[in-house]
């Protein structure tokens, strides 16, 4: 999932700006096929919180080992700044992660990622009622837009047509987000903050120390990711789970945070969130190409609902 909390990046020529919005797009996309490379793996039998630890502890290494070598500074950790770390990190970070995985195993990958992208809303109701920040009116319309498209991907005149468990920790991995940005947003008001990419790093870092406490790596069911994977596509070859593990580390994790972090140098962050809008898009098209999941018209209608109720919680504030 992509994210916005790099500082406004100041006046951007045309070609810059077209260089930032065609780097999150690809960033976007990397991250919603990351979300298909994930379940795939879970197809497999690896838990979701296996595969969690195993995504954020690798991207840790690659991270820590790319600024050891380029700006070791930045592993220089103030007291001042670890409880924000941990709970960015732990509650932000890793619930959001694990939850949507949870989610992936019961519903299709656009409309668990559609679920999750409530997060703004829920954000922008918090700066409201939480922290009493002025928001515009706008955001109750973002809620209703948001619901009646939820209504429309749900089907809710067939019944609860999609899995109870899949939407709970969906909306969990939504809470999970919106947590995620709100405490990015008080460490970016921090006096003397961190860059978005040693904060990255130091997110990774805790969320690796957290699933170390509690799944130690001792019991890490390596046996696992030597089996083949699930199949991929309609000719239904297969991918060894190791190589899909590695293309969710590197392909969906640690390329497509740095490309988000080089486009926020030549686009606003608010110009950044409304092309992450096209990241349940992707996702729904490339879950119907790899793994046939399909969704009716209606629905499709109803995600673009979801999509336009975001961007207006966004601006809202």
């Amino acid at each position: 999932m992509t994210q916005a909390t790099e500082p406004s990046a100041g006046t951007m020529s045309p070609r810059g700006a077209a260089t930032g919005y065609a780097l999150y797009l690809i960033a976007a996309t990397l991250f919603a096929i990351n979300g298909i490379v994930a379940k795939s793996i879970m197809l497999t039998g690896v838990d979701a919180a296996r595969l969690s630890q195993l995504r954020v502890t690798a991207a840790f290494v690659v991270l820590l080992v790319f600024f050891a070598i380029t700006r070791p500074s930045v592993l220089r950790l103030r007291r001042s700044e670890i409880g924000l770390l941990l709970g960015y990190g732990i509650a932000g970070l890793a619930m959001t992660q694990w939850a949507y995985f949870v989610s992936l195993q019961t519903l299709p990958v656009g409309i668990a990622l559609l679920i999750e992208f409530t997060a703004p809303i829920m954000v922008a109701l918090w700066f409201r009622f939480g922290m009493r920040q002025p928001t515009r009116n706008a955001v109750w319309l973002a809620l209703v837009i948001a619901l009646a498209g939820l209504a429309l991907v749900a089907q809710i005149w067939q019944g609860f047509t999609l899995s109870p468990r899949g939407v709970v920790f969906a909306f969990g991995a939504a809470v999970a987000l919106a947590v995620f940005y709100v405490l990015g947003d008080r460490q970016m008001r921090q006096p003397n903050p961190r860059d978005p990419g040693s904060l990255t790093m130091w997110a990774f870092g805790a969320v690796a120390a957290f699933w170390a406490i509690v799944q130690p790596w001792w019991s890490f069911p390596w046996g696992s990711f030597a089996q083949d994977g699930a199949a991929i596509g309609a000719a239904g070859f297969t991918v060894p789970v190791w190589g899909l593990a590695t293309c969710m580390v590197i392909l969906g994790t640690v390329i497509p945070f740095w490309l988000v972090l080089a486009s926020l140098t030549r686009i606003r962050a608010s110009q950044a969130s409304v092309v992450g809008m096209t990241e349940p898009l992707i996702a729904i098209v490339i879950a119907w190409v790899a793994l046939g999941e399909s969704m009716t018209a209606i629905q499709i209608a109803g995600a673009l609902l979801v999509l336009a109720g975001v961007l207006t919680a966004e601006r809202s504030r």
